[in-house]
């Protein structure tokens, strides 16, 4: 929560940090899913994390609900798949 905390302030502390996790993901993707309340988004992020893992790849994922009242965008924390 640190690290995107100092990585969204856009400082150079933020900066380096990208620099030195952006060195050692090699060839990252980075998706965003979008959507209203109950279209799927939790479902096909799930079932593209289960593939992805089937395939062997190693998965990430940072859910953030930008419009809640109570968190204010804070980052949610989900079950695990």
């Amino acid at each position: 929560a640190r690290v995107i905390t100092r990585v969204e302030a856009e400082s150079e502390e933020g900066r380096e940090l990208v620099r030195a996790l952006y060195s050692r993901t090699e060839a990252a993707h980075t998706v965003g899913i979008t959507g209203s309340a109950g279209s799927g988004k939790s479902t096909l992020t799930g079932g593209l994390a289960k593939e992805l893992r089937a395939r062997g790849k190693t998965v990430g994922i940072i859910a953030v609900d930008p419009s809640s009242p109570f968190t204010k965008g804070a980052i949610l924390g989900d079950r695990i798949r």
